[in-house]
């Protein structure tokens, strides 16, 4: 886009000098809005005035004498990069997203049973990590593990259904919590070893080295799920 040099008429340098140089802002203003018509990428703006007092503008200096006198070139906009949000190390830990899809039933049950959700929550973790169709080396199915008998027992018909192993699964703890007087470390064990291994060890945690892993790492689920509820 080229502006082609205006020769001043006579009397305009009078009338500049008189009104404060409004001419050539009325020049630079209707190269702006030139440079800026939609579909322009913009452009520099140069100028000089010649020895005849001519005032030369335009976006391809050809000649020495061109200053920049405006910028209009659009220049890429930068946004800025966006942090990448990262779940927080005890989150992943605790199996947050796989709670999520279970998250009702847990409270439902939990409620029904009056158990603390966390608790629940907490077993589920150690026994499965949420996953409803896991099945350990004993033959436990499930989010809570259900062997066979404790499946039978409560009248549970599929143990893959999170649904159903839920509620078995706390029901069944509730019920250890009262032949335990609520100690929730023996009502553990015997979740997880059985009640008669309890029994046999005198109403203590069996010397069963998975059965005390077990028993301390719930308790550090428990803890750490009632700080998110």
């Amino acid at each position: 886009m080229i502006f082609m040099p205006m020769r001043r008429s006579p009397g305009f340098l009078e009338r500049t000098r008189q009104g404060g140089g409004s001419r050539f802002g009325l020049l630079l203003g209707m190269a702006l809005v030139s440079s800026l018509v939609p579909g322009e990428a913009g452009a520099d703006i140069f100028s000089f005035v010649d020895a005849n007092g001519v005032v030369h503008l335009t976006d391809s200096p050809n000649d020495p004498r061109y200053r920049l006198l405006v910028s209009t070139r659009r220049r890429p906009v930068t946004l800025p990069r966006q942090p990448v949000v990262q779940e927080p190390r005890s989150y992943v830990s605790l199996g947050m997203r796989g709670l999520a899809a279970f998250r009702e039933t847990i409270h439902w049950a939990a409620g029904r049973y009056r158990l603390n959700p966390a608790l629940v929550m907490a077993v589920i973790k150690a026994e499965s990590n949420f996953d409803p169709n896991a099945v350990s080396r004993a033959g436990a199915v499930g989010l809570m593990q259900l062997m066979p008998e404790t499946a039978l027992q409560y009248g549970v018909l599929n143990r893959r259904d999170p649904v159903s192993n839920i509620h078995a699964g706390t029901r069944h703890l509730a019920d250890l919590l009262v032949k335990f007087d609520n100690d929730l470390s023996l009502s553990l064990a015997a979740y997880n070893a059985g009640e008669n291994a309890v029994r046999r060890a005198g109403n203590r945690i069996p010397a069963i080295q998975e059965t005390r892993e077990y028993v301390s790492r719930v308790l550090d689920y428990y803890r750490r799920y009632r700080e998110y509820l």
